[in-house]
């Protein structure tokens, strides 16, 4: 059996308890999603968050978190009109929304006052997010200015030997990143394109907010 064989294990509802033991302990875990396969930790265990930063190799991005549902979105956010209407409309979904922070360490948001976030359609992700608690780190499972990865061994090529476990949960939907809406300000940015098409998101603008 191969390193890749003994390393990245199902997505069984007995190595999700395990995966999110590992997160409650302050460990990071791949994990699969409906756009690309997941870098997670605790958000409010800082030295997690700064030892997953390091893994990918980047330190000047805010990272983005997963929530299981909305109640635990308003956690660690503020939702305005506008974001509740996306929220109703997108999630859950492959729509990132960026939004003015509650209680979250700087070092999860880079130092801004706002922070990305979404609720998965998933269950796999979703169920994960649940076990962690709630809320879980979502940034993509790659080296920064790497491509993210579709499925879990590419995953585990990238980063099973810095990772303390790799959940294979399938190949995912998409195939690409989350689209980014920045709903901090008075009028709605689109950051990055991604899994909604600009059209569908320029439409809702148009018509439904």
């Amino acid at each position: 059996m191969c390193d890749v064989d003994k390393r990245v294990l199902k997505a069984s509802q007995e190595n999700l308890r395990a995966a999110a033991k590992i997160v409650q302990k302050g460990g990071l875990i791949v994990y699969p999603t409906e756009t690309v396969y997941g870098l997670g930790c605790d958000p409010f265990n800082c030295d997690a968050v700064e030892r997953l930063t390091r893994v990918k190799g980047r330190r000047d991005k805010a990272l983005p978190i997963l929530a299981h549902n909305i109640v635990e979105v308003e956690r660690v956010a503020e939702l305005s009109d506008d974001a509740r209407k996306f929220s109703e409309r997108f999630w859950p979904g492959p729509l990132t929304l960026v939004l003015p922070k509650k209680a979250l360490p700087d070092v999860v948001t880079s130092g801004l006052k706002t922070v990305g976030i979404r609720i998965p359609d998933h269950n796999v992700a979703l169920e994960l997010v649940r076990l962690c608690g709630g809320l879980l780190v979502g940034s993509s499972a790659n080296k920064s200015g790497s491509i993210p990865p579709c499925s879990a061994v590419d995953a585990y090529h990238q980063l099973g030997d810095v990772v303390d476990m790799v959940l294979d949960g399938g190949s995912v939907e998409f195939g690409v990143s989350s689209t980014v809406v920045d709903l901090s300000g008075d009028v709605p940015r689109l950051l990055r394109r991604g899994a909604i098409g600009f059209n569908c998101i320029l439409q809702f603008w148009n018509t439904d907010l």
